[in-house]
């Protein structure tokens, strides 16, 4: 850039006009296409001495860089190089600045050098610091207020658009409130922050209000809330609205309208709006494509699209990803990859959406490989695409790899956002991996995500899940706002632990709050009351759930019922119950929930018809047939035990082999029943022998009823002995520090030896043991189990 020194005005020399010279620098400047052509310009205003004196031609050069996208300090530099610079040049330069410069505003500012101001900071929020931003946005509204433009339109137009892009809708709100009287340009910069349910109330609000006229912008901002929150008879309303105003025609306004109907499932209204549009454009065609897709009409989209192709209108990336059967990708696994090498094709396969659309859509079909490939193809990730891959493997039960991706984001120094969040802790909560769940709250915390509801909603069923219920009880109490996912994650945990009265507890004090249950809330008060014994707590709760909420019972609440009354040794009545669900309510879950019990109480008679139903609506599934060997077995009806086997063996059925997870200095283990590839091998072996002597003195005897019948006693023995729990256990106990509390993990539900023996532990051993198998959780203490030897 050329030395900005003041020269000798020497302007009127070279040309007698002033207006004719004005004009022939701002031809000169908007003519421009390089910033080498702006640098000659600019040297040869400071040679002839005729930049310090006008300011137009000054201006629209510093706007003109700016477009250019010149570093700031150059643009900083053009500034200071004129000595009195008027309003207009203090305004473009505060328009220009990606950062706020307060002392630029004085001496005089108006309305727009603090719109301007704010609508840099808008321009910058995506890709700056979010902190600072936030701070520079708050000092620029302070401004505003203290010089009396707090209510402004246009400047409190600017200051709600930048709030609503930094994710502050609270100062957003407050920025519009304090302004007497809102125009439509602020009434639609609002409900264009707004989302959902608060978008809509927002436009009920300007409408009774009558102070302002909606315009076409307005409609177009409030549609897509009415389609986010599937409100169709609110959908209906605004579009009346629009016909009656003169509205309802613009081109934006019908796909805006198309969209709405089409994601609230009235395809035929969708069609009708599209069909009677003079040329429909491309946006139109992808709304129509996206709406048959989500509604599973693939079929329909396709037509469609092979119509848009034939009239000549070049598909974009909106169009593919609209394209891409995500929301209904089972039986059309042919197109999604026709649609994939259509993709690569077109070069659309380094587009971040199509993309990230591409790895939702293999992750919904559980091809792990090729959503990784479409993940890794993609040379610049968006969060889309992190959240994208992170949740997919988290979904899919790929847990470890959910977690080592969101470190690899980590590494990168890329920053995550809520559903990045709750999606890790999801799969922390899958695998137990209480340290790994720990260092997420901190970034949780290091993120200033806390006031967040869903990340901290996940980060209560992650501490329940790993075992924690006190820590997620701490984290539910400082909780500001609580929804009913909040709620009902803190009761299913009480009820995952065993303490079903807290879960009454908290339920009574939910329905005290005025949260409405819902059925996900019933189906957590069902859980608790099954696992803690609470036989007529569940019932009163069963008969509200229909009677005073209107809730239709479905199969998991029939199951939880079946169970409850199971677990108690009320087969017969749990049977007859059965009997009075509907036919779509009874599946294999109740009669699993009755098989269970059946084992429990030893009722052979009653698992034979649990048995035969499940044989018939699961015939793959291993763990019934394990199940009613091993009641056969536990009361030495040996040969019924072996029919039973012999028909899994036919029909080539492998029972899941059980393992055990613990975790020691944030590193975990797995143990397999009689593992001996652990380095530690011949300690915990060794270990085990001498604790095992000490639980017998303490009164510990073998519980063999499940074991193979056909070999000795001792054998059998031997067997349970080295079941994987107590592998897990002896190798914690060896290994920690004496006081220590042990958690361990197991894949199946804990068996009645182990259960025994890890009383008997921590009782010999004055250690906490927490259990966590595939149904609840244990606490062993002092010989005693929190679930009261009710599991």
């Amino acid at each position: 850039m050329p030395c900005l020194q003041h020269h000798p005005a020497s302007a009127a020399l070279l040309f007698a006009d002033a207006g004719a010279l004005r004009r022939s620098y701002l031809r000169l400047i908007s003519l421009s296409s390089t910033l080498r052509h702006l640098d000659q310009l600019l040297g040869v205003s400071l040679a002839s001495g005729h930049y310090p004196l006008d300011p137009a031609p000054a201006t629209s050069l510093l706007l003109r860089y700016a477009s250019f996208r010149a570093p700031p300090r150059h643009l900083l530099r053009l500034f200071r190089a004129f000595p009195l610079p008027d309003r207009f040049l203090r305004n473009a330069l505060l328009r220009s600045l990606p950062f706020l410069r307060p002392d630029l505003l004085f001496p005089s500012p108006d309305s727009f050098s603090f719109a301007f101001a704010a609508t840099s900071l808008t321009s910058s929020c995506p890709r700056g610091d979010p902190i600072s931003h936030s701070a520079a946005v708050r000092a620029l509204h302070a401004l505003a207020v203290a010089a009396g433009f707090a209510g402004d339109t246009f400047v409190a137009s600017a200051l709600t658009k930048v709030y609503f892009t930094l994710s502050r809708g609270d100062d957003a709100r407050k920025v519009f409130d304090a302004v007497p009287s809102p125009d439509t340009v602020l009434w639609n910069t609002l409900l264009a922050g707004l989302s959902g349910s608060d978008a809509l109330e927002a436009f009920v609000r300007m409408t009774v209000a009558g102070s302002v006229r909606p315009d076409s912008t307005t409609l177009s901002s409030v549609l897509p809330a009415a389609a986010e929150v599937a409100d169709l008879t609110m959908g209906r309303c605004v579009h009346a609205f629009g016909e009656k105003c003169g509205l309802a025609q613009h081109e934006h306004v019908v796909t805006g309208l198309i969209s709405l109907y089409a994601k609230c499932g009235d395809m035929d209204c969708a069609r009708s709006l599209f069909d009677k549009m003079a040329g429909p454009d491309l946006v139109a065609y992808n709304a129509l494509i996206s709406g048959y897709s989500v509604n599973g009409m693939v079929g329909s989209s396709v037509e469609l699209f092979k119509d848009l192709v034939a009239l000549g209108l070049r598909p974009n990336s909106s169009t593919l990803v609209a394209l891409i059967p995500v929301h209904s990708p089972f039986g059309h696994e042919q197109l999604a990859w026709c649609l994939h090498a259509h993709v690569v094709k077109a070069g659309f396969d380094a587009n971040a959406p199509v993309s990230t659309a591409l790895t939702t859509l293999y992750c919904r079909l559980n091809d792990m490989d090729s959503a990784r490939e479409a993940f890794d193809a993609m040379p610049e990730k968006t969060m889309e695409s992190w959240n994208a891959m992170i949740s997919g493997y988290a979904q899919n039960g790929l847990t470890e790899m959910a977690v080592a991706l969101f470190q690899q984001m980590q590494a990168l120094n890329v920053r995550p956002n809520p559903l990045t969040i709750s999606s890790t802790l999801s799969a922390c909560a899958q695998l137990g991996a209480l340290s790994l769940g720990k260092w997420v709250h901190k970034i949780i915390a290091k993120e200033n995500l806390e006031l967040n509801v869903y990340v901290m909603t996940a980060l209560i069923d992650m501490y329940v899940k790993c075992g924690s219920i006190a820590e997620a009880r701490c984290i539910f109490n400082r909780m500001d706002n609580k929804n009913v996912v909040s709620w009902n994650a803190m009761i299913s945990g009480y009820g995952l632990h065993g303490q079903g009265a807290e879960a009454l507890k908290l339920y009574k004090d939910m329905l005290d709050a005025h949260i409405l249950p819902t059925s996900p809330t019933f189906l957590s008060v069902l859980y608790a009351c099954s696992h803690g014994g609470l036989v007529e707590e569940g019932r009163s709760v069963f008969r509200s759930m229909t009677s005073d909420y209107g809730i239709t019972p479905g199969i998991e609440h029939c199951t939880c019922m079946v169970d409850l009354l199971g677990r108690a040794g009320r087969l017969s009545e749990a049977f007859d119950l059965i009997s009075e669900f509907p036919k779509s309510a009874v599946g294999p879950g109740v009669w699993g929930a009755l098989l269970a019990a059946c084992m429990v109480h030893k009722d052979g008679d009653l698992a034979k018809v649990a048995s035969q139903k499940l044989f018939e609506l699961e015939p793959e599934n291993t763990g019934y047939y394990v199940l009613l060997s091993n009641l056969y077995t536990s009361k030495k009806q040996y040969s019924e035990a072996a029919v039973v086997r012999q028909e899994a063996k036919s029909r080539k059925l492998v029972k899941t082999p059980g393992c055990t997870l613990i975790e020691i200095a944030d590193k975990p283990h797995v143990f397999m029943a009689g593992d001996r590839t652990h380095p530690q091998s011949d300690a915990i072996y060794s270990y085990l022998e001498k604790l095992t002597t000490k639980m017998i003195e303490a009164g510990y005897r073998a519980d063999t009823e499940a074991a193979l019948y056909d070999v000795e006693e001792e054998e059998k023995e031997h067997m349970v002995k080295v079941h994987s729990e107590k592998l897990a256990i002896a190798f914690g106990l060896l290994n920690t520090l004496p006081g220590t509390e042990i958690r361990i993990i197991k894949n199946l539900r804990v068996c009645l030896d182990c259960h025994n023996a890890t009383k008997i532990i921590s009782k010999v051993t004055q250690r906490l043991i927490v259990v966590r198998d595939a149904s609840r959780f244990h606490h062993f203490r002092d010989g005693v189990c929190s679930c009261g030897d009710y599991w």
